[in-house]
């Protein structure tokens, strides 16, 4: 399959590897010096590259804020000869808040597929992705069935944990699972100072807040404004509240108890 990787970033460079040995793979990005260490795949700076390269599939890896935009303009190098997008090109994306992409892949007229591969260069080992998770988007008679296929593909290959989700239930699932520890890193940021002497404990935490501080201020800003999250962070306050009470009256049945619902959640 031809396939076009739109953004010379961390996940499309990670991309690119993963398909280069299967695939005719291009990438594309403005930016020359991000294509300096891609190698086995054609490079491309300019969107009129794209039309005699054919995409059979765009994976469009580019910075959130982008992600529409990097689509629209790519477009016009997608239509047939008739100004009509071409049906054996496929549109996809790996995005973190889909935010807009539902109606803009309805509108396109293109076939499309949605995927939230739930790991990055940050935390994840790219080496052993056995214990990470991807998402992809199932909408019955909208998502692309051979796009789905080929996602699910290339996940098994990785090894990773596959979800179906609609792009609503993605939405709320992102809301928990990103806007909790998101939140709760920040607080933490928040209020701390430094240390002399700092704890292990205490400097793990640092460095899962500096981590999350090395992602873009968008991506982050769009995860937490998610109209799921707000009910998530009254959920941390409530059980902030709790503690601070069972703190306060140094109730030491009150903390068994607090420290018990802890354990059981996290064997969930």
């Amino acid at each position: 399959m031809r396939i076009l990787i739109l953004g010379a970033g961390k996940m499309g460079s990670f991309f690119c590897d993963v398909l280069s040995f299967s695939h005719d793979v291009a990438i594309l990005d403005k930016d020359p010096q991000r294509l300096k260490f891609v190698y086995n795949v054609q490079r491309f700076t300019e969107f009129d590259e794209v039309k005699t390269f054919e995409p059979e599939m765009v994976i469009n890896c580019v910075s959130l804020n982008r992600t529409i935009e990097a689509f629209e303009d790519l477009i016009p190098y997608l239509l047939d000869e008739n100004n009509n997008p071409r049906q054996n090109c496929i549109l996809s994306d790996i995005a973190s808040v889909k935010n807009g992409l539902k109606n803009f892949y309805y509108s396109s007229g293109f076939r499309y597929v949605s995927t939230h591969p739930m790991f990055g260069p940050t935390f994840a080992r790219m080496d052993n992705l056995s214990k990470e998770n991807a998402i992809v988007i199932h909408e019955e008679g909208k998502t692309d069935a051979e796009g789905e296929l080929f996602f699910h593909s290339i996940f098994n290959l990785l090894r990773l944990n596959i979800s179906e989700y609609s792009f609503a239930q993605h939405d709320e699932l992102m809301a928990y699972s990103l806007s909790i520890p998101f939140a709760s890193s920040l607080v933490f940021g928040a209020v701390m100072k430094s240390q002399d002497a700092p704890g292990t404990t205490f400097k793990k935490h640092i460095d899962i807040a500096n981590g999350l501080l090395s992602e873009d201020d968008y991506l982050l800003t769009e995860i937490l404004f998610n109209k799921n999250t707000s009910l998530q962070l009254s959920r941390i306050i409530e059980k902030l509240q709790q503690l601070e009470e069972i703190t306060s009256k140094r109730d030491a049945e009150g903390m068994a108890l607090y420290l018990n619902m802890v354990r059981e959640n996290l064997k969930a």
